[in-house]
């Protein structure tokens, strides 16, 4: 005859770690950020297809009207970090459920780190230093935008 424990007695329940459980935070963060994101991605595309002429009027000068101003900005940077970090958590989950073989675990989660890294630095770097009428030599004016001549 086999005696299966009371699920709460100490023998049934496995011994618990102490420390941050990563594993919680990250399955939070997955769906918290998930419906940030909706929101974002959902009005960034109503700003950017409907809204307006629609998708006919996306071109430098929309992008540059749109990261001249600070709200705009923030909204970008919100959806490059949230979104980056969603899949990249995502990817980790699958490279934990996948990946058998320790060295190779972390390898690619070396690697997703890097990347990860990588693309939120340069597109943090391409938002906050955007400028569409930088300051050229006089021989090069023609390589500006139309409405850069305003300013120049």
């Amino acid at each position: 005859m086999t005696v299966i424990d009371a699920p709460r007695t100490p023998e049934a329940t496995p011994a618990r770690r102490r420390g941050v459980n990563w594993e919680k935070w990250g399955w939070i963060y997955m769906r918290a950020s998930g419906v940030v994101l909706v929101v974002l991605i959902f009005g960034h595309l109503f700003v950017n297809l409907v809204a307006g002429e629609g998708v006919k009027a996306i071109d430098f000068a929309f992008v540059a009207g749109k990261l001249a101003d600070p709200f705009w900005v923030v909204w970008d940077t919100l959806l490059l970090w949230l979104a980056l970090i969603h899949g990249a958590n995502g990817m980790r989950t699958i490279v934990n459920d996948y990946a058998s073989n320790p060295k190779l675990r972390r390898i690619l989660l070396g690697a997703l780190l890097a990347s990860t890294v990588i693309l939120i630095t340069l597109g943090t770097l391409v938002i906050y230093t955007f400028d569409p009428c930088p300051a050229v030599p006089a021989d090069q004016l023609a390589l500006l935008p139309s409405f850069c001549a305003d300013v120049q």
